[in-house]
């Protein structure tokens, strides 16, 4: 039981336990009760598109004690990080680093630098990063054309080569694991078509970067970024890219300044050392735990070698692939070489709803396997294999969960 007086800007409260006089104040929200209860997450298993599980290594290396971001250990971890991009990428560019944000944030940094207003790109769309791409472009003002292609397939060299001849772009954009539908897309040839028409390739790897072939330099391609969260089992937030000199040559000769600030090349290169000027200017206050996981992330990749790593997705993607067989699904893309070691495109099951089979995989088995995307959702289920989670038992854990979703869901009789 309480009541109260008010007088002037104070209030005198009267409860059971007794007087106390308290300034009124200016706050009419609340502490929100969810706020003041703890939280605890699950631990699942992440076999989507991404992101993937993070192993202990890399968790212990984000919880390191905080740094300035630019102290003199944070620009060596950087520096650490940008050899190992390198590796990662088999590219010995100067112009290489890791963006703060998502692998978004680093198409976006690709194509305004990249691209200005008026420039024709010519952009490869045979699933839903295509179609993002020609978006951002379009947005700042780019003459953006299309060769498209249906889900599950890629283009041939000499598609490639007619549309650059026809469109004379100064960028091709490609998609070199395409996550919606499940397809690596060859890369060999194409850069050397592209410098034949004075234009740059642009190659989105976030989701196979580590998990399929790429060499950046060997294959002439002058712009490639990835994502940490796939293969590298690194927490999203950090997205690794790299410029060739032909890139920065036409960048840093630009007319127009880019349309971002936050992702303007100049400023980035200064902030990570790129420029090789003797001092780093304020730019960002960079994500310097989330650094330290980055660099964790690299480094086993580089204890694992490239090449073990590639052979390991692709042998665990066909051992999952007959066992889809064996208990009676499909795999969506046909074509065995084009399909993509670190996320499986599966044929929706006749007759099934796939929402049901999601959600009755999460529920009964803690497992995350999801939809399509773009123009592939209600055609796929997309189980991913990446990292630490490209092994064997997985497979083994992932098929028995399916197997038991199609007992269990409805399935329609027509």
């Amino acid at each position: 039981v309480f009541y109260i007086l008010k007088s002037g800007k104070a209030t005198l409260e009267r409860h059971t336990t007794g007087f106390f006089l308290a300034s009124m104040s200016p706050l009419y929200v609340p502490p929100p009760e969810c706020l003041l209860k703890s939280f605890t997450v699950p631990r699942r298993y992440l076999f989507g598109p991404g992101p993937s599980n993070v192993p202990p290594r890399i968790l212990t290396a984000g919880s390191q004690p905080m740094l300035g971001h630019l102290h003199a250990e944070t620009i060596e971890i950087m520096d650490h990080i940008k050899s190992g991009i390198q590796y990662a990428f088999q590219t010995q560019n100067r112009m290489t680093l890791a963006v703060s944000g998502p692998g978004h944030a680093a198409m976006e940094c690709a194509i305004f630098n990249s691209v200005e207003c008026g420039d024709s790109v010519l952009i490869a769309v045979n699933g839903i990063w295509g179609e993002r791409a020609a978006e951002i472009a379009e947005r700042i003002g780019a003459k953006v054309n299309k060769i498209v292609t249906s889900a599950g397939s890629y283009f041939r060299n000499d598609e490639i080569e007619q549309a650059l001849s026809k469109y004379k772009p100064v960028l091709f954009f490609l998609t070199h694991g395409e996550s919606s539908t499940g397809v690596v897309h060859p890369i060999d040839g194409i850069g050397e078509l592209c410098h034949r028409y004075n234009c740059l390739f642009l190659v989105d790897s976030v989701a196979a970067l580590g998990g399929s072939p790429i060499y950046m330099d060997k294959q002439d391609i002058d712009i490639m970024y990835t994502g940490s969260q796939k293969v590298l089992n690194v927490p999203p937030g950090t997205a690794p890219i790299s410029f060739s000199e032909r890139a920065c040559c036409r960048i840093f000769s630009r007319k127009t300044k880019p349309v971002s600030y936050f992702l303007d090349l100049s400023w980035l290169a200064n902030y990570w050392g790129c420029d090789r000027k003797s001092a780093r200017a304020y730019h960002h206050t960079g994500p310097v735990t989330a650094l330290y996981s980055l660099r964790e992330g690299l480094a086993i990749l580089a204890e694992t070698g490239l090449e073990n790593s590639w052979k390991r997705h692709k042998d665990v993607a066909a051992y999952f692939h007959e066992g889809l067989e064996r208990i009676g699904l499909k795999p969506f893309v046909e074509d065995k070489k084009a399909r993509l070691p670190t996320v499986t495109t599966i044929v929706a099951p006749p007759g099934y709803d796939w929402r049901e089979i999601t959600g009755y995989i999460m529920k009964n088995h803690n497992i995350e396997i999801s939809g399509g995307l773009g123009p592939s959702v209600g055609m796929v289920l997309r189980v991913g294999l990446m990292g630490c989670n490209s092994n064997k038992p997985y497979v083994d854990m992932i098929l028995e969960a399916l197997t038991d979703a199609l007992k269990h869901c409805h399935k329609s009789k027509v």
